[in-house]
């Protein structure tokens, strides 16, 4: 019995590692960070508030295929880690706002601060201008 338990013990920690690891490609072969660019992000409402679960998506300029992305927090923070080196373009959408692209140039510096204001959709999004229902 206490083999079983030391078993599945063993098993949930190994599963854990894999669980919580970066995704393939996080860090370098040294582990270290020290070529990479950070994009920080700070997303607000047309009124001023921390826009809490806006979506970012980073992809290099010259590529269709978003690579990167994270949420804002309820501070609407956020903060993505690219490759240093290239040019990118940032694009962050949320319910109910207009969708907001910037183009970042990670070939100076290591990092970038970003404010952004988003802008109220104007009209219905589809999916809600019918109520939902084909």
């Amino acid at each position: 019995m206490r083999l079983t338990i030391a078993l599945l013990a063993l098993l949930c920690l190994v599963g854990a590692t894999f669980v919580f690891a970066p995704p393939g490609g996080a860090q370098n072969a040294s582990g270290s960070h020290a070529h990479d660019y950070v994009i920080f992000a700070n997303v607000f409402t047309d009124r001023g508030f921390a826009l809490t679960g806006a979506r970012a998506r980073v992809r290099r300029s010259e590529e269709k295929k978003f690579r990167w992305e994270a949420m804002s927090d309820h501070q609407g923070e956020l903060a993505i880690r690219v490759p240093e080196g290239a040019e990118y373009e940032l694009t962050i959408e949320a319910r109910g706002y207009k969708t907001e692209t910037r183009k970042i140039n990670a070939q100076q510096d290591h990092r970038t601060e970003l404010t952004i204001r988003m802008e109220p959709q104007t009209e219905p999004h589809p999916a809600t201008a019918t109520g939902g229902k084909s």
